[in-house]
């Protein structure tokens, strides 16, 4: 753990000897505030960026001005960039030079995963820091804190029941930001009562907040590892824990055919030869899906979706072909047998081509033993059913 009091982010900034740092966390768990106690405590120039708006010349005009003695006798700033995912290589390749010698100390601030969207230079020169969101019992201090105090919303006369801002501190989900705002227009949007206070009740509390704030980005890191999840829980026959990641996953406005080919994937290689029908079930899902569309598709996709994770589960199939491919990628594995090799023309069969092939269906059972794998690869076992599986 990196942060907290007498952790190392905690003791860094209380000696003003920060190095780079990436910020990354959902929204409203901090990263812009953790930036602002620090650029109150630093004795360094502090800059702020935004990467949305901000460019190459923007940054270079920090760079000016941190490399002016006049300006800046120490000669080195600590530079605030909010968003650092949405800056280009170019623009990222631009403050390399500068974080590597000292002259900038980097604070990033991202929503999303850093390892896949910043520059691998910066990251190795910087301390990555995962900030979580807020619990709801942080939440629901923050909000009994902003109605008490004078600098938030103390000059109010607000009564409001503890499991009203319970209510809404659950809601924001992590996010103390929706809370706030919530609050503070439940605040300014009630008339005051003949009792002299503001009363704000479940339904003002309600009627000033948006729907509960799901942490989900379809093109994001949280894309990711919902689908992660949704496909976990299949595998590991949890009905309950899919349909909750799938339910997430739709209303985070996931494509239904992007999760109804996640089915049929794992149909194939979860529950193969365990419950063959999976796949068709999971297929015909797919179709269907197809030609309905939302909102009737969840229900399909719900129904397929529990069909696999409730099936037996037998990866026989998948681990067959990936060994089998291996092979046959890697390995000497020999020439097809001459009895089972192809012999379209009457001539070929005199050079031994399809010569002693037993055909199966002229024997007891529709079975007869004979070669079928090349002699390099005589014994070699692909595929060990379900029961068989040790």
């Amino acid at each position: 753990m990196y942060y907290g009091k007498d952790k190392i982010l905690y003791r860094t900034i209380k000696a003003d000897r920060l190095s780079s740092i990436i910020l990354f966390g959902p929204p409203g768990c901090g990263k812009t505030s953790l930036a602002r106690v620090i650029s109150e405590t630093t004795k360094y120039r502090f800059y702020k960026i935004n990467a949305v708006t901000a460019g190459v010349a923007d940054i270079k005009k920090v760079i000016e001005e941190t490399k002016n003695f006049m300006l800046n006798p120490i000669g080195k700033s600590i530079l605030f960039i909010d968003e650092i995912h949405r800056f280009n290589k170019l623009q990222q390749d631009a403050l390399l030079p500068y974080v590597e010698n000292g002259t900038i100390i980097l604070i990033g601030a991202t929503t999303e995963n850093p390892y896949f969207e910043v520059n691998k230079a910066l990251i190795s020169r910087s301390m990555v820091i995962k900030l979580n969101p807020l619990t709801e019992e942080n939440i629901y201090q923050i909000l009994k804190n902003a109605i008490g105090r004078k600098d938030g919303l103390g000059e109010y006369k607000i009564k409001i029941e503890e499991s009203t801002l319970r209510k809404l501190a659950s809601i924001a989900n992590g996010d103390v930001r929706t809370a706030l705002n919530g609050l503070e227009i439940a605040s300014l949007t009630t008339s005051m009562k003949e009792d002299g206070y503001i009363h704000l009740t479940d339904e003002v509390i309600k009627n000033s907040v948006q729907n509960r704030k799901v942490i989900f980005d379809k093109n994001g890191e949280q894309h990711y590892d919902n689908i992660s999840a949704f496909i976990k829980s299949m595998r590991g026959s949890d009905p309950d824990a899919t349909v909750f990641y799938l339910a997430r996953a739709l209303n985070g406005g996931e494509d239904p055919m992007f999760l109804a080919r996640r089915i049929v994937i794992c149909a194939s290689e979860d529950v193969g030869m365990a419950n063959p029908n999976a796949i068709v079930v999971a297929n015909s899902a797919m179709q269907a899906i197809n030609m309905i569309g939302m909102p009737e598709a969840r229900i399909i996709l719900s129904e397929a979706a529990i069909y696999v994770a409730t099936s037996k589960k037998s990866n026989s199939s998948y681990m067959a072909i990936s060994k089998a491919l291996d092979d046959v990628q890697n390995k000497d594995t020999g020439e097809i047998p001459m009895h089972i090799r192809n012999a379209p023309i009457e001539g070929m069969k005199n050079l031994g081509y399809h010569e002693g092939y037993l055909y199966p269906h002229d024997f007891p059972g529709n079975y007869v033993e004979q070669q079928y794998l090349p002699d390099k690869m005589i014994g070699t076992k692909y595929y060990n059913p379900p029961h068989e599986k040790k």
